[in-house]
This record gives structure tokens, sequence and C-alpha cells, in this order.
């Protein structure tokens, strides 16, 4: 059948109310009659125009009272004693019920006189009014922002009847119109992302975390889950572009790529948030599927990329201590609530302004869930005041920390062959020449930075003569960051971090376990470096290693962990679990200098420090180069791209922290509640929808025996 439109017209007997007669037009599914006693009726929607048109040769009368029960009704006729009528109940929401003849969508609305009839007898036709169908009526029914969607209330679907489906603009028309109803959220949770990006150094301001949190709650409440992913991704998208800009030193679309990727994971936590905003205790869920975006995002693709998780921008704030409890999980745990908190707050007191200033008043629109909120996310912020921090040492190491320097900052940092390896023995010659003039006392190790030599000092001579000649002129063992070709694959490499004895030589080493992919490692090489030209920089591609990186250094048992791998949770946990007595983290941060990435890093030392109770020393071969106590306090740091030595007494533990204990049992619980709380929300929903479709057949086919 087309979408053409039919009109019939018809006149019928008259009221009770005189002899006057009086007309209805019917013009395609809509009807529309007069005022009778107060009463009226309305069908508006896309249905079947066929049952217009039967519609419009019955003989029909108008009920002037009040909807009610059948048995209610007073028989047709004039009233002796004609009063005004209160409206037997609330007037009822709107009814949204799917059509049994056609997939399009009715509604159905009506409405309860408020007063006696005041119309004319004589009129001949109904009021005027102004028609509201269409995209008028959708306009008055969809949620506001920060307004909770109708239980009967779906999402407006656009053109229907017949005919719909050839009016329907393609997917580019659904986008752009999508684009410019929504243009003023999508610009609010751009702002929210960004502020988000500033509580991550370098700028720090880590207030903003739970103030985005709060924002991209209030943003997604009330929308469709589709609506919510568009708000998730304006989110996400500015927030990693801020946060990874220091990818530009590789290139802008590289930025821009990597921000895009991860923006489809804050696509998911929008429409998650905005589908479980409908929930009891929707702040816990939502903080809950925080935890789940960031442990999706920590796995895949390739392994995962966990920069820039709320824990992250909160190394330095009083939700810090909380790592000791249940690690970077149960930080981001609770940033996000208490950002959610706060916006369940704001919303309870959206409910204020219309409601009178007296107790009752401030009772009804919920003036206790505003205090009770606010308190609860302040509680929630200070509780990690509470938390004890171990720092007390079972022993201590003097350790020295070389950071030798490299030749310029970004992708050829290298310079020629040999040359870094030659900018740490000539620093770890000077720190030897210091102490035995006694300016420094001796340590007890020496750490060098991760590709400290950038040639295999097992096949180069030159390079393990000049290291050995460092390694005896200090006389403590040196952990060595190095480049080393793969004994048995051919063309791979592994990046090691090698214990150098000034009597028995290399001895044993660790090796990096979790490779960049795209920097370290090229997936789908073959593939992609036939149309990605810059991949072909990356020559040969990292093996990875198969175990924890706990190693015996002179008197201390050290876990290490090299570069990205401090971002890892398990990586590092193992480390401990497996007996390490501190941390170190072998880093090259020459590509990146000078662009935020290298404080990005740091902080994320500081976090691992209290979460297990260690000592974390950063060694970096242009900088930063850091020791960060086991409270998170950073104790000494180098300046970037300067050559320079730390000393420093380590303190050594023994003890694991409750977050050591539990492992990723946090993490598990807190991403399964989130997605069970989104499956629930889901089947909720649907459940409801086909509850009210089959009601609202039932009240059209009971209209219509009833006409």
């Amino acid at each position: 059948m087309s979408g053409r439109k039919t009109s019939a017209q018809s006149s019928y007997a008259a009221g009770p109310r005189g002899g006057a007669s009086h007309r209805h037009t019917t013009t395609g599914s809509q009807v529309q009659r007069p005022r009778h006693g107060g009463g009226r009726f309305r069908l508006t929607g896309g249905c079947d125009p066929g049952g217009a048109r039967t519609l419009s040769r019955q003989r029909l009368s108008v009920d002037p009272q009040p909807a009610g029960p059948r048995s209610a009704r007073r028989a047709p006729g004039p009233d002796p004693h004609p009063r005004p009528r209160a409206p037997s109940g609330p007037p009822r929401r709107p009814l949204h019920v799917r059509s049994p003849h056609h997939r399009t969508t009715c509604r159905k609305a009506a409405t309860v006189p408020s007063g006696p009839d005041t119309t004319d007898a004589t009129t001949s036709g109904p009021p005027a009014r102004e028609d509201r169908t269409g995209a008028s009526a959708a306009a008055d029914t969809a949620p506001g922002p920060g307004e909770e969607p109708a239980a009967d209330d779906p999402a407006p679907t656009g053109p229907t009847g017949p005919g719909a489906d050839s009016a329907r603009p393609p997917h580019a028309g659904r986008l752009t119109a999508l684009v410019r109803r929504e243009w003023r959220r999508t610009a609010l949770a751009a702002l929210a992302g960004i502020a988000l990006g500033l509580a991550f150094p370098p700028y720090g301001v880590w207030p903003l975390s739970p103030a985005a949190v709060a924002a991209l709650s209030l943003l997604t409440r009330g929308r469709t889950a589709r609506q919510g992913a568009w708000t998730g991704f304006a989110f996400g998208l500015p927030f990693f572009f801020v946060l990874l800009k220091w990818l530009h030193v590789i290139g802008w679309d590289v930025t821009v790529g990597l921000s895009v990727i991860q923006a489809v994971f804050l696509a998911g936590l929008g429409s998650a948030l905005a589908v479980t905003a409908r929930l009891p205790l929707w702040p816990l869920w939502a903080a809950c599927l925080w935890v789940a975006e960031e442990w999706a995002r920590d796995r895949v693709p390739f392994g995962g990329f966990p920069w820039g998780r709320l824990a992250f921008a909160n190394a330095d704030s009083p939700f810090t201590p909380l790592a000791a409890l249940g690690g970077a999980p149960l930080v981001t745990f609770a940033v996000a609530l208490a950002g959610t908190l706060v916006a369940a707050a704001a919303l309870a007191a959206r409910r204020l302004r219309h409601e009178p200033r007296t107790a009752a008043g401030l009772a009804r629109a919920g003036g206790v869930p505003v205090a009770g909120s606010l308190a609860l996310a302040a509680a929630v912020t200070v509780g990690g005041y509470a938390v004890p921090v171990h720092t007390e040492a079972d022993d201590t190491a003097d350790i020295a920390v070389v950071q030798g320097n490299v030749q310029q900052a970004g992708m050829d940092f290298l310079g020629r062959p040999m040359m870094i390896l030659d900018n740490h023995v000539e620093a770890t010659l000077q720190l030897a020449e210091r102490v035995r003039s006694g300016e420094t006392a001796r340590p007890d190790l020496v750490i060098w930075p991760e590709n400290a030599s950038d040639l295999d000092p097992y096949r180069n001579a030159e390079a393990r003569a000049r290291i050995e000649e460092a390694v005896r002129a200090v006389g403590v063992p040196i952990l060595v960051g190095a480049l080393v070709d793969h004994p048995t694959k051919e063309g791979y490499v592994e990046n090691q971090g090698i214990v150098w004895d000034p009597e028995s030589g290399p001895g044993a080493s660790y090796t990096k376990q979790h490779p960049v992919p795209f920097g370290e490692y090229v997936p789908f090489r073959d593939q992609l470096s036939r149309i990605v030209t810059r991949l072909q920089r990356v020559p040969r591609d990292f093996y990875p290693g198969d175990h924890a990186g706990v190693l015996q250094v002179g008197p201390a048992r050290l876990g290490d962990v090299i570069c990205f791998e401090v971002a890892y949770d398990e990586i590092v946990r193992d480390t401990v679990n497996d007996g390490a007595r501190a941390l170190v983290v072998q880093t090259n941060n020459a590509t990146y200098g000078r662009t935020g990435q290298p404080e990005q890093q740091l902080v994320m030392s500081k976090l691992r420090a209290v979460e297990h109770g260690r000592a974390v020393v950063t060694a970096a071969t242009s900088g930063i180069s850091a020791v960060v106590a086991p409270d998170g306090t950073v104790v000494q740091e180098t300046d970037e791209f300067t050559q320079d030595v730390l000393t420093a007494r380590l303190p050594l533990r023994d003890g694991t922290t409750l977050a050591d204990r539990v492992g990723a049992g946090p993490e598990w619980t807190f991403a399964v509640g989130g997605v069970l709380a989104w499956v629930a929300a889901g089947v909720l929903g649907r459940r409801a929808r086909g509850t009210r479709g089959a009601q609202g057949r039932e009240d059209v086919q009971a209209e219509g025996q009833q006409q």
C-alpha cells in the first residue's frame, strides 16, 4: 500500500447535549473528534488507512464522561442534573503500541477532562488547535538532557506507516541528522573528554577525573543505547587525542588513528551507561562499567593498551592509597563512583527547583538524596587516607642509576652505533672516579636503562669490552639494558635486562614479555608494510619473553619490568609475588622526549610503589630517571636530555600488600558486575517493551469494540 493519505468525511448523530450535528474528518490514520462534555479522544500515529476508512463509515458517538470502568458509565442521554465532574484518575501517559496489522508504530493519546464542558453546542466542528504529529510529537515525548526515558516512551523511530521504508534517508543522511540533533550534547561530551585529558600529566589536574566521569554520566542518562554510544565516542576521541598527542613524533595520523581505536571502547561504555541508568543503584553499576571498559582496553587488540586509566590520573590524589587494597582497578572504581555519585546529586538537585523551600518539599524533591550522594562521594574520595601504606624496610641497598643520554630526540635517537653505549660507559667511569676519590660511597649495584647497549654484547666484541670496562671500574654488578639477537629464531631480537658481574660476566637475564605493537613488532608485517611504508623503520620484530623478571643483582632481589610493561597490572604483580623486594623500570623514552610521555610513565611507577609496597627505580636513557619510595613519594629525579647519575639508599621489603594477595580479583569482580548489570538492563527493557506492546494492542481492540 502506498504512503498516500486518504480522506473521508461523514456526519454522525447528535451527541447527548443537543441535536446539533457535528462532523469529523479522518485524514490518513488520524481521527479527530469534537469535544463533548469536557471529553476528548484523539488517535494519532501510523495506523492502517484502511482501518481509518472503516471507522469513517460508522456512526460514532462520544461519551462525554471521563474514562472509567464500563459498569460505572452513565447511559447515553442528557443529564438532568449536569454538574462538573472531576477526573477519575491521573492523566494517562501516551501509549505506544505496535499495530497488529502493520509494522508501524501507533500512538494513542487519551486525555481526561479537567472540568465542565464550555463548548457551544451549536459549534459545527472542533476548536482549532495545532496539529502535533510527526516530528513535533516526537520532540514532546523525547527525554531531555539528564532525564530518564519513560518506561513506555521509546525513542522516535522516524517515519512510519506505508511507504516509510522508501522515505528513510540513507545511512549517511541518518548520521548527518544525528549530528545535527545531538551537536550540543556532542560538544559538551567533547569538552568533558578534554577535561579528563587534562587530569593526566603533564597537566595533572586530578579533580577533573571524577568531574569528567560525572559529566559523561549526565550526558548519557536518558538516552538510547545508540545515542549513548555516540556520546561516549564524542567523549573518548578528544580525551585520547589530548592524552596521546606525544605520538605526533611518529605522525599526527598515528595520534588520530590510535585515538579513534581507543575511543571505540568509550563508545561501548557510553552505550552501557545509557542502558544501566534505568536500574536501581545506577551509580554503582556505572563505576563497575568504567572498570570493565579498562579491563577490555587492557587486553585487546594485540595485548591491549592500558594508557589513560583513571587510576593513572590519581597517583597523587586522596584515592592513591586504595591501590594497596585492590590495585589500580580499585582506584579506578573509587574515582568513577565518586563521579557518578556527584551526578546523582546533580539530578536530585534539579528536582528541587520545582518544589517549595519547605521540609516536606525538600523531602519530596530529593533533598535527602542530594545530601546523601554528596556525603557518600566525599567519603569515597577521602577514604583512601584511612588505608595504611607500609613503608618500613626489612633491608636496604645502596644503588646508582645511570642516565647516559642520547644524541637527539625523536625517531633517530640512536645516532651512530655504539654512541648510546659509550655515553653510559663514560657516565659509569665518572661515577667510579668519584668513588675512588671518596666523593661518593661505593654503591652495591648500578642500574642502566633500556637499550643502554644498542648492539648485542654476546656477538659484538667491542660492545662486550666496553661493558666489562665499566663493570670492572665500578667494581659492582650492573643491570644492563641491551638489544640481543634471538639465539634460535633468525631475524628476531630480544629486549633484555642482563645482570653483568665484575667477576663472572653476564649472568641471569629478563626478556621483555610485552613488546609494543607497531613499535617493537609489526602485526601482519607482509601486508601492512606495503601500505604503510613507515613500518619499514621497524626492521626486525622483538620476540617476547616467557617469565617474570626477578633478578638477583648484588645484595638486592629486584623485579625488572621494561618500559610500557609498567602499565600492565599482572606483569608487575608477578614479579612481587615471585619474591622481588624492590622494582626496577628500565625504559627508553628518547623518542618522546619533552612531549609529556615521560611524566605519564613516571606516575605509573608512583602508583605501583603504593600498590605493592615496594620502592621503584626508573632508569631512562634520556630521562626522566627517578627513585620512588614505597609510599609513592619521588625521592630523586633527573631532567630530560641530560647525563646524570642518581645515588640513593633503596629500601627492600619482604611483606606483601592486600592487592598482591587478591591479585586480579577486584578487577574481575567489578568488570563482571558491570557487564551483568548491562545485560540485566537490556533484558528488563525488552520485557517491558513487550508488555507495553501487548497491553497497547488490547487497549486498541477494546476501544474499537466500545465504538
